[in-house]
């Protein structure tokens, strides 16, 4: 319960940063650029499975509390990447069809692709670390 409080608290801080004046709105750097979300499923064809680089897909859902977490904290890490790594986000609610596609059983769950194919994935929340590895992994560094 207390953690419960706690991350509601948390999600209810306000944004801060260069972009809090801005709502949701996406900057122009190239960070912002390796991260998107999925419109549909030719999209998803398109930009994932068809990408030249390796994509990080996070399935998240809005009411999922872990994913608020995870999602900017992944979002960062393949900031950093600078290009070498794109992160598709693809919410489960409006692409189902693609959750169960890729036998999403639970949220978070990222999928890490190469050349269309999953090549490793979790489920669940981790710490920075973790997934620094994890993208370590999929770009062979």
């Amino acid at each position: 319960m207390a953690q419960r409080l706690a991350l509601q608290r948390l999600l209810s801080l306000p944004a801060r940063g260069p972009l809090a004046s801005h709502g949701r709105a996406f900057g122009t750097s190239a960070g912002r650029r390796s991260t998107f979300n999925v419109q549909d499923g030719s999209d998803f064809q398109d930009r994932v499975v068809n990408s030249p680089k390796p994509v990080v897909v996070d399935f998240h859902a809005q009411w999922c509390g872990p994913c608020k977490i995870l999602g900017p904290r992944l979002e960062k890490l393949v900031a950093k990447l600078e290009g070498k790594v794109l992160m598709a986000k693809v919410d489960i609610d409006d692409h189902t069809d693609l959750a169960i596609e890729y036998e999403v059983s639970a949220v978070p769950t990222v999928l890490a692709m190469k050349n269309g194919d999953v090549v490793d994935k979790f489920v669940g929340i981790k710490d920075e670390d973790q997934l620094e590895a994890f993208l370590k992994k999929l770009i062979g560094a």
